[in-house]
């Protein structure tokens, strides 16, 4: 098919019923009854949460949703108003004593302190990661960056050294951990199967923790691009405010968008830029077709396959040795 800006068209309707079929056959496999879905105001979440009230029916599927103190407010809010158009009575557990009891918050501010000395949460400080947002203009590499807001919004952008790096990362990965460990404790009571909510963008490139979100027992739009995602919210049903919100981590302190975090590019056009590597697409054509220069859409494929390659130690298998020879 000649690549063009229709490329990732779906047809909604029947990807859906094959999403169905694919969670229905993968988790009465396991001898499991039904589903249990993080639900967090987000696109993909919403989506993996109709999906599988279509395969299961709502008796048998849980949604659970798990904030901490560095939530937006909002989340909770769009979670409830899904899980009402849905039908369903979302479980509420808050996350934040156990990060704490964890040493979430005390690690990575810490390390945020160490770089931006009048950092102080107590006070009213926020804070967020991001990498640089020039990927079409300069070869730059992913080197993230601390951006600390004042409580008079003043805003402080220092470079982050990779000892800080680090633990600011490993600090907040708790929260992805903690929210699986939730997920699987009400899983395990009702002899339910988790379901994974990572998009084709997060899990391919590395946007998800290993044994917190990337800890599911199935992945069921691990192989839609983000757009694609969307394509099925608006057949599913999912409210509109969802639809409408940009995408964040929701990690922060200070509200921070994937695109700023991680993604670098619009999902419009990355996701496209993305289908023209995955299929051969020559660098010439890809750029006719997006209205780019051909160095512009080369530096997004190289972009693209460095984090491919850095990160696929997240998505393999622990390995095991051969038994011994006897």
């Amino acid at each position: 098919m000649k690549f063009s800006r229709t490329s990732l068209d779906l047809d909604a309707a029947r990807e859906t019923e094959r999403l169905v079929h694919f969670i229905q056959k993968n988790v009465r496999k396991w001898l499991r009854r039904g589903a249990v879905v993080g639900i967090s105001g987000g696109i993909d979440s919403s989506v993996v949460l109709a999906l599988a009230l279509r395969a299961f029916g709502p008796r048998n599927v849980v949604a659970v949703m798990m904030p901490d103190k560095d939530s937006d407010p909002i989340s909770e809010a769009y979670a409830r108003e899904l899980a009402a158009q849905f039908g369903i009575e979302p479980v509420l557990k808050d996350i934040t004593s156990a990060l704490a009891g964890l040493g979430c918050y005390e690690g990575r501010d810490a390390a945020i302190r160490r770089v931006v000395p009048e950092y102080e949460p107590e006070e009213g400080w926020k804070a967020k990661i991001v990498l640089p947002q020039d990927l079409l203009e300069g070869g730059t590499l992913n080197v993230f960056s601390v951006t600390a807001i004042a409580p008079d919004g003043c805003e402080q952008n220092q470079s982050l050294p990779a000892r800080e790096m680090l633990e600011i990362v490993a600090a907040t990965n708790l929260k992805q951990r903690s929210r699986m460990a939730t997920l699987y404790h009400h899983a395990e009571a009702r002899q339910f199967a988790v379901m994974g909510t990572a998009n084709r963008n997060e899990y391919a490139q590395g946007f998800f923790v290993k044994y917190g979100d990337g800890g599911a027992d199935l992945q069921p739009i691990a192989h839609l691009y983000k757009t694609q995602v969307y394509q099925l919210a608006r057949y599913l049903g999912v409210p509109k405010s969802i639809q409408e919100r940009t995408p964040t981590t929701d990690t922060y302190s200070a509200v921070c968008t994937q695109q700023e975090f991680f993604f670098r590019l619009p999902f419009e056009t990355l996701d496209l830029l993305w289908y023209a590597l995955d299929h051969g697409v020559s660098i010439a054509e890809t750029a006719q077709v997006m209205g780019l220069t051909e160095p512009e859409v080369d530096r997004v494929f190289d972009d693209i396959q460095r984090k491919q390659r850095t990160t696929e130690f997240l998505r393999l298998h622990p390995p095991i040795p051969e038994p011994p020879d006897v």
